[in-house]
């Protein structure tokens, strides 16, 4: 398990993306759930518990089998979809569940978000829909892991809401960002007419320069 200091900075992170998500109106109440990866431990916001009121010290810890190791409080209910994709993605150090309007708006008609605006780069060629299954469910961890390839850092859980990932916490929670921005980009050009929609060697073009704003 990793030392205690990485194990509170990480709970911070956890608490302060909570609030993020809610003051950006990605999320509303106790909606959504966030979490971050430290080496086979999962530090990931309780359950039903309002952002505001989450002391940090008190954010549980879980293995990656989701056995509760650390923190008074009980995990997010969706601790099953966060597990199963750590597992499936060793590249991923954080992840982000919203029920951000405009994305969920597209998860509701099982459509995904396609490139009509650049910054889907951010997330892939397009931000897909993963199949439906109950909140909390192993079968709804599945689909999500299925959803997210190795290019894809962002998907829509139909009928609920996103899941957007990055190497931490708060790469995850600007995916997530951008995605409710594309989204309502695509929104709003499709309420107009019909959105013109880039080529996946344009997105490739975008993707390998984004990777190389990031690492300048």
């Amino acid at each position: 398990m990793a030392d205690e200091f990485e194990f509170r900075s990480k709970r911070e992170a956890i608490v302060e993306t909570g609030l993020a998500m809610v003051e950006g109106d990605l999320t509303t109440g106790t909606g959504g759930n966030v979490s971050a990866r430290t080496g086979d431990s999962v530090v990931i916001s309780p359950s039903a518990v309002p952002y505001d009121e989450i002391d940090p010290a008190d954010v549980p810890v879980v293995t990656l089998d989701g056995e509760r190791v650390a923190g008074d409080l009980p995990p997010s209910s969706e601790t099953p979809m966060h597990t199963n994709v750590y597992a499936g993605r060793e590249d991923i150090g954080g992840i982000v569940h919203t029920h951000s309007p405009y994305a969920s708006t597209f998860a509701s008609l099982d459509e995904p978000i396609p490139a009509s605006s650049y910054l889907i780069a951010y997330a892939g060629h397009e931000v897909p829909v993963a199949g439906y299954a109950p909140p909390g469910s192993e079968e709804l961890a599945e689909y999500a892991l299925d959803a997210l390839d190795e290019e894809t850092n962002a998907c829509l859980l139909r009928n609920h809401g996103v899941l957007a990932v990055g190497e931490t916490v708060e790469a995850a929670h600007e995916t997530a960002l951008i995605v409710e921005h594309c989204a309502r980009i695509h929104y709003q050009a499709s309420a107009i007419g019909d959105p013109v929609i880039l080529s996946d060697q344009e997105v490739d073009e975008l993707i390998a320069g984004f990777e190389e704003y990031r690492n300048q």
